[in-house]
């Protein structure tokens, strides 16, 4: 039941890319256009606050607002910060499940994780409980906390630091860049991380995670602590707009045949318990984190990504969601919205 669900959902985004490919293409003036008043239009506002149950986030500045779109030839339009790096965060689960599905195909991720959103929070403990009661999975995914340690625990890897490796390179490829951790970010957060110990160990206990609970958690924990700027995580979300292959560097970092299930379990629960009303507004698979990016993806047309560290009462960045719906009303990006030519 699990294995049909997420090929439906990889079905239903295969349909979504053929409809978003029929919409007439912009010119390059009209996106520069779009990012730029994007900008302008949210930059003074003063919404939401900075996460700060990790104290490190506290400390970013918030007024950091930076806007990135990069296209098929690996153009990058943007406006604000591009340089200012803050934690990637919750966006690294997208990456590490991809690689999960890169090793072990995308099956590995619907069995033993799940693919449905839990209408919770986070870092729920309760959608756990109900997950195994129901028999695992249909309340779970790789998105929220229980199931991205899950992931982070299924990469393939010999030694921790093996494992390690094996994600930054998939970062890397995505990123088109060497990126690193940011240490303030990690330490405040492996200091604060009691309660994704606890995830880890139930995870453990239910037997989601095989071995070495404790090292999923510190390895996820680390993964969250990667330093992205706007042009790294616009480029990442590029990558799975083209099927994988990084449209700046011409890499092909995983196979494009993993990059529907991706872009499905994104689209159903990448703005934690928010997910539905991104999707209704937009209509475009995102993920955000709690560092204060988002990305979004046009599958066939753009990757979007945004970082504004004030977020809303669901973890999600105010100005970010507020920018990236701007440019795509203007670019006319939603598919439910395209009409066939």
């Amino acid at each position: 039941m699990k294995v049909k669900r997420i090929r439906f959902l990889s079905l239903a985004v295969t349909l979504f890319v053929a409809l978003t490919m029929g919409v007439c293409a912009q010119t390059s003036a009209e996106i520069d256009t779009a990012v730029k008043a994007a900008y302008e239009k949210f930059k003074g506002l003063q919404e939401g606050k900075n996460a700060d149950y990790i104290p490190a986030l506290a400390k970013v500045d918030p007024n950091l607002f930076g806007i990135a779109v990069i296209g098929p030839d690996g153009k990058v339009y943007a406006a604000g910060d591009l340089t200012t790096e803050v934690s990637i965060q919750s966006i690294s689960k997208v990456f590490t499940m991809a690689l999960v599905m890169q090793q072990q195909g995308p099956d590995a991720i619907a069995e033993n994780i799940g693919v449905d959103a839990t209408g919770m929070r986070f870092n729920s403990i309760v959608s756990v409980e109900i997950s195994k009661k129901l028999g695992g999975g249909p309340e779970m995914n790789a998105l929220v906390n229980p199931g991205a340690i899950t992931a982070t625990s299924m990469v393939q890897g010999t030694t921790a630091d093996d494992i390690w490796t094996k994600i930054m390179d998939c970062y890397d490829g995505f990123a088109g860049r060497r990126l690193t951790v940011l240490q303030d970010v990690y330490k405040s957060e492996a200091d604060t991380n009691q309660r994704n110990q606890a995830i880890g160990m139930l995870m453990y206990a239910y037997g989601y995670i095989k071995e070495n609970p404790l090292q999923a958690t510190d390895i996820y924990t680390r993964q969250c602590s990667v330093g992205v700027n706007a042009k790294d995580l616009a480029c990442m979300a590029a990558t799975l707009a083209f099927g994988g292959k990084n449209p700046v560097t011409g890499k092909q970092v995983i196979d494009a045949k993993n990059v529907p299930y991706v872009l499905a379990v994104m689209a159903t629960a990448g703005l934690y318990d928010d997910s539905g009303k991104w999707l209704y507004q937009t209509g475009l698979p995102a993920k955000s984190g709690v560092g204060g990016g988002i990305i979004a993806v046009v599958p066939g047309r753009f990757g979007i990504a945004v970082i504004s560290p004030p977020l809303d009462d669901a973890g999600n960045s105010v100005r970010a969601q507020k920018a990236i719906a701007h440019i795509v009303d203007a670019l006319k990006l939603n598919p439910y919205a395209s009409k066939p030519k």
